[in-house]
């Protein structure tokens, strides 16, 4: 989750100009990784506007040619040189034989492709990265940042840290206004062993939980419950797992949808309205925002 200024003072067509730049292309036969941008309606507009909300979509092809066969058709090749030459082939001499390994199998690699999907609400100030870790929602930060200049991204910092709220939480047995405490968490201690309980759709039973804060752990993962209408596990670093709509959403989906595209873009609307709230929600439960640090 980062921060924009509110309202950022950009249009979508500015945005698809910058973006342009890097749409995908695919992996030529001597290339191991592509990474651009993609249609996420499949049309010709990278960024895709509904109600005021952009959606992006990062499609990453990469060549599925594993190490192991590299190594092994260079040691069949190497066999073959040291019986015509009489000796091992040098380091040198290894070094450019897997260069030429590599490139004659790349040709024929299989490949997968990867999305990793963004949501910009240039209108309440967010910017969140649909991706599983931090590293891939940099992928998408770093192509973003070379295209759009002066690009005002912050890092999203909160009075309170998620760590020592999520414990506070626990430790008191009262949830924040708004949400409710599911039963999955995660305590770990700070100290060398690092040792971790974990409670996984598990009653969260105050004496049990309070006996592991009391002894030097945290919680570094919480299942919260916001409003009775989303799902979530909030992370120490501030990240949301395993958002799920509870079915008061999902019964507002069915209504207002007919087709793919219009289930896409009723979704798309449904949700990011949601969220803008609950983030919005989650940070008045965090102390409030701090000065953010510019990416």
């Amino acid at each position: 989750i980062y921060r924009l200024p509110a309202p950022w003072a950009i249009s979508a067509e500015q945005l698809q100009e910058h973006l342009t730049s890097q749409a995908f292309a695919a992996c030529s036969s001597l290339e191991m990784q592509s990474q651009g941008w993609v249609a996420p309606r499949g049309d010709d507009q990278l960024v895709h506007v509904v109600n005021r909300q952009w959606l992006l979509k990062l499609d990453t092809e990469k060549k599925l040619l594993p190490s192991t066969v590299i190594n092994q058709v260079t040691k069949a090749r190497a066999g073959e040189l040291e019986e015509q030459q009489g000796f091992p082939p040098p380091r040198k001499q290894m070094k450019e034989l897997k260069e030429q390994v590599t490139d004659e199998l790349l040709p024929r690699a299989f490949s997968i492709v990867r999305s990793t999907w963004t949501w910009i609400d240039p209108v309440n100030g967010w910017l969140v990265v649909d991706a599983g870790s931090p590293a891939k929602a940099e992928e998408v930060l770093k192509l973003m940042l070379k295209a759009i200049p002066k690009f005002p991204l912050e890092t999203l910092r909160t009075a309170q840290s998620p760590l020592s709220a999520m414990t506070t939480w626990l430790a008191t047995d009262e949830a924040p206004a708004g949400f409710t405490v599911d039963q999955d968490t995660e305590l770990r201690a700070s100290g060398d062993s690092k040792a971790t309980v974990r409670f996984v759709r598990h009653t969260l039973e105050p004496d049990d939980v309070l006996r592991h804060i009391e002894s030097g752990k945290q919680s570094t993962r919480l299942a919260l419950t916001w409003k009775d209408r989303i799902s979530f596990v909030l992370t120490e670093n501030l990240s949301l797992k395993k958002i799920v709509p509870l079915d008061v959403l999902k019964e507002d989906s069915d209504i207002t949808s007919k087709n793919d595209v219009e289930r896409l873009d009723g979704d798309f609307m449904l949700m990011t309205g949601e969220l803008n709230n609950l983030l919005n929600d989650l940070v008045a439960a965090l102390g409030g925002r701090q000065t953010s640090i510019p990416i």
